[in-house]
């Protein structure tokens, strides 16, 4: 009897020890970057230090960035500029379609005036004017073609016309349809002008044809007919400089170099002058009515 009584004091006292131990447990509190949290961790309390995080790697597109190295190909980074917020990168200015794929007999007129001087010094050579707009999406598709004529046809220039930055002159020279080809060569002056997509790529390149052989011409290049010389001259928007003695001197001198005689009537000492080579200037005022009628 007695050894049960004490058996069974035992047993209190054990559950008493275990439920005095659980409810030290359960107010035991766990300090984490100054939160206190309830833990049944049985060591009781712990301490925790704040550790900075890792900083995050940047992406491969970022690091090649950074470095100077944008895909395949080194690409000079103007500024690269690195927040916790924004990612800001600054890369050269994409080169412009029409300047791609250019061959040595291919460049941009750069006003009216180089225009018309380019097609007066052209002598024989076949120049080809052609006239686009940044915008069209059809003078685009076509650049990559008109860059392989110019390649193919190394005799030939290709003078480009940017219709946005000369539009003045485009209205001067009733270019408004794009993209627009006109073909000047030698004392002919203007042989044939057309329009032309790559579906109809065909005409520009039986023209080249046409026109592209090697053959010489009596008598200096023309250039730009009277009617759009006199056009960009009355086009104040320009600054275009048009001689008009010296237009009407070569004029003069071509209908006397004409197989069927001068038009104008002009008297012996200026056929003379004309056969010898005289400058312009004394052919025009030996012309004159003053001069005849002395």
């Amino acid at each position: 009897m007695a050894e049960a009584l004490c058996a069974g004091d035992v047993r209190v006292a054990a559950r008493a020890r275990a439920a005095k131990a659980a409810a030290a447990l359960a107010d035991s509190v766990l300090p984490v970057a100054g939160y206190g949290t309830k833990t049944s961790f049985p060591a009781g309390r712990m301490a925790v230090a704040d550790r900075k995080p890792k900083p995050r790697p940047l992406p491969r597109s970022i690091e090649a960035a950074a470095s100077g190295q944008v895909g395949r190909f080194a690409t000079p980074v103007k500024s690269v500029c690195f927040s916790r917020k924004t990612t800001k990168l600054s890369f050269p200015k994409a080169m412009r379609w029409w300047a791609k794929g250019l061959q040595p007999n291919m460049r941009e007129a750069e006003s009216a005036q180089d225009l018309a001087d380019t097609l007066r010094g052209a002598g024989d050579r076949l120049v080809v004017v052609v006239f686009f707009s940044p915008g069209c999406g059809g003078c685009r598709a076509l650049h990559p073609k008109v860059a392989q004529f110019a390649q193919t046809n190394p005799e030939v220039l290709f003078l480009q016309v940017n219709y946005e930055t000369h539009r003045s002159m485009c209205y001067s020279l009733h270019v408004h349809v794009l993209p627009f080809f006109r073909f000047y060569r030698g004392a002919e002056g203007r042989l044939t002008s057309f329009s032309c997509t790559n579906a109809t790529i065909k005409k520009l390149k039986d023209a080249l044809a046409k026109h592209g052989a090697d053959r010489c011409s009596l008598g200096p290049a023309r250039g730009l007919d009277d009617s759009e010389l006199m056009a960009l001259a009355a086009n104040r928007d320009l600054h275009f400089a048009y001689d008009v003695d010296k237009e009407l001197a070569d004029a003069i001198a071509r209908e006397a170099a004409a197989p069927g005689g001068p038009w104008l009537p002009l008297p012996a000492s200026a056929t003379h002058m004309l056969a010898q080579g005289s400058d312009d200037s004394s052919l025009l005022s030996s012309s004159s009515p003053s001069s005849s009628a002395r």
